[in-house]
């Protein structure tokens, strides 16, 4: 059994962890009550605004300069993982990069495949595996829709310049504190509307179809890489606010039981100085 000396240091040292896991995790609550209303007000419009986009696709296909709609035969791939620049949020990082790895290896296992990489973890990780053409972990610093906007016209232009038949965003949809769902989701070419869904295929077009697929195309895809940037942040701080919740639980849990060896430790150095002292008098009466 270790000493009372390391047993203090030990109960010592998960105190102070325990301090600093509780104060993380009260951190990342308020992060994320400002992340979650931006996300749920925003996702809404997003959702809506790519359905109008799937819909319209179909219309729009005979219209010249729909750059964004064009299917080619799939042979470079473009990966976008969205991660986070700081560790300590349980599985969030090590999802991404899992999926990553599956669409490496198993989807585009005979693709030329490259990376874009949103967030530090990304970069380091995914950097062993293949290229990585940009990293914009500088955008979580300044979260605004025109600094995601330019890393959209980034990726737009890759594509309509022809160096990637396939852009697909990987990252993680935020469902609850607890919850995050992996999500890998098609950004370029403009997936349209399965027939059966598309009910409504009449639109009236104005000003023309031109001006929609100069104008109204371009900020539909600004958005949804937007939202799943969004997304992405508050799983962030719901997944670090939830393991830093069992981090604490933990840290506590170990603490009660080093105090309870402390305790048994101190109990049993008093019992045996209590016998050396009886023991001791015992041989001088005798």
């Amino acid at each position: 059994m270790a000493n009372l000396k390391e047993i203090r240091n030990r109960i010592s040292s998960v105190s102070s962890t325990m301090q600093i896991t509780s104060a993380m995790k009260m951190v990342s609550a308020a992060k994320l009550k400002k992340a979650q209303d931006a996300i749920t007000a925003m996702r809404p419009y997003a959702d809506k605004l790519t359905e109008l986009l799937q819909n319209l696709s179909g219309s729009l296909e005979d219209v010249e300069g729909n750059k964004y709609a064009e299917n080619r035969n799939v042979e470079k791939v473009l990966l976008v993982a969205i991660t986070s620049n700081r560790g300590l949020c349980g599985a969030f990082n090590s999802n991404i990069l899992k999926q990553c790895n599956h669409l490496l290896g198993s989807v585009y296992e005979d693709k030329h495949v490259d990376f874009i990489a949103i967030g530090k973890k990304a970069n380091d990780a995914l950097g062993k595996k293949g290229t990585i053409l940009a990293n914009h972990s500088e955008v979580f610093d300044d979260l605004t829709f025109d600094e995601v906007s330019k890393i959209a016209e980034m990726l737009m232009g890759h594509f309509v310049g022809g160096e990637y038949d396939k852009i697909e965003l990987v990252y993680n949809k935020f469902k609850n504190a607890a919850t995050q769902i992996v999500m890998t989701e098609q950004f370029l070419p403009i997936l349209p509307v399965d027939e059966g869904e598309n009910a409504n295929s009449e639109y009236i077009f104005e000003p023309s179809q031109e001006e929609i697929v100069e104008q109204l195309i371009p900020k539909s895809l600004k958005t949804q890489l937007y939202k799943a940037i969004r997304d992405s942040f508050a799983s962030e701080h719901g997944a670090r606010m939830t393991a830093m919740h069992k981090a604490t639980d933990n840290a506590t849990e170990l603490r009660d039981q080093l105090k309870l060896t402390y305790n048994k430790a101190r109990q049993a150095s008093i019992t045996n100085e209590i016998l050396e002292i009886v023991g001791g008098a015992e041989a001088l009466n005798n």
